[in-house]
């Protein structure tokens, strides 16, 4: 049964713009996330505290924060690898923190220098560092992992229940990839509902082959109501080589429209934010919605045929 409304979580700011070699200016990103804001998105993934030496495009986290123009009912959230990272993000206000454990250890090492033992180990310091700040926990590469191929659906189960034993009512499931299919998102979705009731829940997709948007289906018909999903479709693997970036907001969200789900997002600034951001790439994004618009849309171009007397 799908559901009446469903949350949209605007990840571009962070799981997209960081996969970019060209820095994107301060402004832009600010200009970006205002109009996110005049979207009506639930919640904006707007940067990421962590080392510039790692991630240059992050660089400017503080001042994204400072600058970016809040608004009630929308909350600010930010990815933090670490404590310090956590302490940066309660200074900058955040609303929310992220923290990314991936499901295998050869990612885990690979993207935060620590093994999935480690980095469980840091999520009660997090918790503790963020005070009243809500903590959620990414479980990355969920479906399969480039390092190590495919992931036991035990293992994802295993990482939850502990994660939950944590005291974090919120996690992410991620096809960090692009590489699930929607009878896998299916089983995985409706195991940890029957498993871990009472949890929050929420799917992070990629669509490098072209599945995204089944999965996103097949996770609401299973029971999940939030999404994160990136403007543009932007985003990618810096270790798959060929990867594509989230499942569109645009896409996700007039998918809903067309299906009678509400997600109280407005298409209209989030492709003029796509829009700037394509303009300063100087290249076409993913999104089909952004490239040929929205049904009626394609409806208002169409010729109608002269009525003969």
């Amino acid at each position: 049964m799908l559901p009446e409304r469903v949350a949209i979580v605007e990840v571009g700011p962070r799981d997209g713009f960081q996969m970019e070699k060209t820095f994107l200016p301060t402004d832009l990103k600010v200009e970006v996330i205002d109009l996110l804001t005049k979207a009506g998105l639930a919640k904006i993934e707007a940067t990421s505290f962590v080392s510039p030496t790692v991630i240059p495009q992050m660089a400017d986290a503080p001042e994204v924060m400072a600058r970016i123009r809040r608004a009630r009912g929308t909350v600010y959230s930010v990815l933090v690898p670490n404590v310090k990272g956590a302490e940066r993000a309660v200074a900058a206000k955040a609303d929310g923190i992220r923290l990314v454990v991936c499901a295998t250890e050869a990612y885990n090492q690979r993207n935060v220098g620590m093994s999935v033992a480690e980095s469980m180990a840091l999520i009660p310091a997090i918790k503790a560092a963020a005070g009243a700040i809500p903590v959620e926990v990414v479980i990355g590469l969920s479906f399969g992992c480039p390092l190590e191929g495919a992931v036991p659906e035990d293992r994802v189960v295993g990482l939850a229940r502990r994660i939950a034993g944590m005291g974090i009512p919120e996690i992410s499931i991620a096809d960090s990839i692009g590489i699930a299919h929607p009878v896998q998102v299916r089983a995985m979705v409706e195991r940890l509902g029957r498993e871990l009731p009472g949890l929050q829940f929420s799917l992070h997709i990629h669509d490098t082959r072209g599945l995204g948007l089944a999965n996103a289906l097949a996770a609401m018909e299973a029971g999940i109501d939030t999404f994160d999903s990136g403007l543009g479709g932007l985003g990618g693997c810096p270790v798959f080589p060929g990867a594509t970036g989230n499942i569109a907001t645009e896409d996700l969200v007039n998918m809903c429209a067309e299906m009678g789900i509400e997600t109280g997002v407005d298409l209209v600034p989030v492709r003029e934010a796509s829009r700037r951001i394509a303009e300063f790439l100087g290249r076409a994004l993913p999104s089909r919605v952004l490239a040929v618009g929205t049904r009626e849309e394609l409806y208002r171009r169409i010729e109608k045929p002269a009525v003969q007397a």
